[in-house]
């Protein structure tokens, strides 16, 4: 029987293991193999024959360039196309590909946000070949995914950091899987990306500039219909829509990328797609590829697709689930097993995930802190900013009996009669899901929620692994020498006072409430609202020493990042301010005008023949009005975000944004809010929020 469609084509655009055998001499294979699987270095006349049979499986798939595929502190990818071809002297070419090609680039480094690590002038950087990551063809171009970093070797983007946190992850949980007994050839997390956006009609996008500027609405009443009545989400899908998702599945499976779920979410023209659970890194690259192609395909459709984490307001944001587990040659380490409180080893690297998120709650907050997010975290449709942990309700009653002492309850799974005999018996999880929650354990795993949709989830990731490997260094170090008895009871203790000591940070209520803000309190933990305010913890001597014990970022890499996040916070909304101020000079201020001016017309010509135009005289007054409102709020957002622009280091300028350009963009989009409400439909000048969130 032959193959369907979807196997023949899944992973054709990928140089997969497969493909490597295929074309490469056995030994040559065998050694690339370690470098992939051991991290040995790589030789130069290896990389010479992998370039070429990496070459001329790309030409027979049609590619004419290469590029290194990277991550620069945008959060965003770049690439540099490079044809293969070699001039010779009798006017023909040739198709080459060196080795050194494939293992260093040489992108200009002064032109991509360093956070201050290189003067303009100082232009040399380097990428270098990662080879756990396979290379890919887009566009008939070979993209081979690659680490970017300054001329004297400072981390430049986000793929390098991430590395070495896995490498610093694995190192030090082999040391506690080797106190069990186990000796796995690789250690490594798993991540599966949930992606959520939002899909508008192309020419509604074009129409509204904030979209096209600023990835969301600055300006939009309330609509007439929102997400109340729910029924958009699992909804059947829209034709046109289901159209563009096919063709997203269809070129997503061709890159290798391993896309399973799609379905509508809970706003109005907003969806999700998600992949099954990949290696860290390459599970970050993928997601980086899909958010690319979900942009660019929807062009082909017909429509736009907005990726911000807070498109609209009124209705929900997006998000983006950084779903994390840890494996040892391919056993996932966060397990339960069928008797948990009898899984010592799993109770290890459970109370060391719940003490790594409790000791590292302000980096995990900063690692996902934007402008964007910033309008979702803590608005009752997203996790709030307090980071808590929740374990559901079977571990949850664990936890508690080995803090105080007790024999857990042991809970066999419960069957579920659903009373039509025709209906299959279903078995009731061990835990319920909490979508309040941060950070929640959901059987295998644990999901960070607080992750922003348009954000590169490398650094989460890299606290997280960094944190995780600090807990499982102590663990390890504690015990070590230990074995038999002695090691279960030291280790049941360890792991008894672990969780005692970060008990604080386990919470199975409701994290909208205002009470858990105010107990959150109590504990200690730390509230870390806007950006401006959680920025600031990256660049703390303790957390600067942590990321150097482990060896995954040094203290002017660390800074340079804090600068360049405060950095894109302060220029996204200084274009915002100033894309509000175009839009109410050049779109809404004239629109009102001519409204106006043909109303009073209207009044003047009724008068004519003694009829009183009350309503339109009604209207003129409140419109015009609304004009000088929003003509003050305009010049007032002016001078703001001048005064803003004008301060002296990062932090102050992002204090700056939140506390006085942020209230005076509100105060401009309230009167054009208004002004929207009561204008003619003819005359506003883009499509409103009842247009675009339901006729797609």
């Amino acid at each position: 029987m032959g193959k369907d469609r979807v196997s023949q084509e899944y992973g054709s655009l990928l140089f997969t293991d497969a493909v490597m055998q295929e074309r490469l001499p056995k030994p040559t294979y065998k050694e690339l193999r370690q470098v992939i699987d051991d991290g040995t270095p790589l030789d130069l006349d290896i990389a010479n024959e992998v370039a070429h049979a990496m070459k001329e499986w790309a030409l027979e798939k049609g590619a004419t360039h290469f590029a290194h595929w990277f991550q620069p502190l945008t959060g965003i990818t770049s690439e540099k196309h490079d044809s293969f071809l070699t001039p010779i002297n009798d006017g023909t070419i040739l198709m080459s590909f060196s080795g050194k090609e494939l293992v260093q680039g040489e992108p200009d480094a002064s032109s991509f946000p360093n956070g201050g690590l290189r003067a303009t002038f100082e232009a040399r950087g380097y990428t270098a070949w990662d080879p756990t990551s396979p290379a890919f063809i887009k566009d008939e171009v070979l993209c081979i995914p690659t680490a970017f970093v300054s001329y004297t070797g400072e981390a430049l983007d986000k793929k390098t950091p991430l590395l070495r946190s896995q490498v610093a992850l694995e190192q030090q949980a082999k040391r506690v899987l080797a106190l069990f007994g186990r000796e796995p050839k690789r250690v490594s997390t798993t991540i599966g990306p949930e992606q959520e956006y939002f899909l508008v009609k192309e020419e509604d996008y074009e129409a509204r500039p904030d979209l096209v500027y600023c990835g969301r609405t600055l300006f939009g009443c309330e609509p007439v219909k929102g997400q109340e009545l729910e029924e958009h989400y699992f909804g059947a899908i829209r034709p046109t829509v289901n159209d563009f998702m096919k063709e997203v599945d269809d070129e997503l499976w061709k890159l290798g990328v391993p896309v399973k779920t799609k379905h509508n979410e809970v706003a109005p023209s907003q969806h999700e797609l998600a992949p099954i659970f990949e290696q860290g890194s390459l599970a970050i690259d993928d997601n980086l590829l899909t958010m690319e192609k979900l942009k660019l395909l929807a062009t082909r459709h017909g429509l736009a697709c907005l990726e911000h984490e807070k498109p609209f307001e009124y209705v929900n944001g997006s998000g983006k689930h950084n779903n994390w587990s840890l494996s040892a040659d391919g056993k996932n380490l966060l397990e339960p097993g069928a008797v948990p409180s009898e899984n010592l080893q799993f109770l290890v690297f459970l109370a060391a995930l719940v003490a790594a998120v409790d000791e590292h709650a302000d980096l995990l907050r900063a690692s996902v802190a934007s402008a964007g997010n910033d309008h979702r975290l803590g608005a009752n449709e997203a996790p709030p900013a307090i980071i808590s942990v929740f374990l559901g309700d079977q571990l949850h009653a664990i936890v508690e009996a080995l803090i105080n002492k007790e024999e857990p309850e042991v809970h066999e799974a419960e069957v579920m009669d659903l009373g039509v005999p025709a209906l299959p018996d279903l078995l009731r999880d061990s835990t319920d899901r909490n979508r309040t929650s941060p950070f929640a354990f959901t059987g295998n795993k644990f999901e960070f929620r607080m992750c922003g949709s348009q954000q590169n989830l490398a650094d989460p990731n890299v606290v997280l692994n960094t944190a995780v490997a600090e807990q499982c260094d102590r663990f390890a170090t504690k015990l070590a020498g230990k074995t038999g008895d002695e090691f279960t009871n030291l280790a049941l203790r360890w792991v008894r006072h672990t969780l005692r000591d970060h008990q604080r940070v386990l919470f199975e209520g409701n994290g909208y409430s205002e009470e858990w803000e105010a107990e959150a309190e109590r504990r200690g933990l730390p509230n870390l609202k806007t950006t401006p305010d959680a920025l600031p913890c990256m660049v703390k001597p303790e957390n600067v020493a942590f990321y150097e014990k482990y060896h995954v970022l040094d203290e002017a890499e660390i800074h340079a990042r804090y600068v360049s996040k405060a950095d894109q916070y302060a220029k996204l909304l200084n274009i915002e301010a100033n894309t509000m101020v175009y839009m109410a000079r050049h779109l809404y201020l004239p629109a009102l005008s001519d409204y106006s001016g043909d109303l009073a017309t209207s009044v003047a010509t009724k008068a004519e023949i003694g009829i009183e135009a009350t309503v339109e005289k009604d209207l003129v007054r409140e419109i015009t009005e609304g004009m000088v409102k929003i003509d003050a709020a305009a010049r007032a957002l002016e001078d703001a975000n001048a005064a803003a622009r004008e301060a002296d280091d990062p932090q102050a300028r992002c204090d700056a944004y939140r506390d006085e350009v942020l209230p005076a963009m509100d105060a401009l989009r309230a009167p054009v809010d208004a002004m929207e409400r009561i204008c003619g439909a003819d005359y506003w000048p883009v499509p409103t929020y009842n247009k675009m969130l339901f006729w797609v």
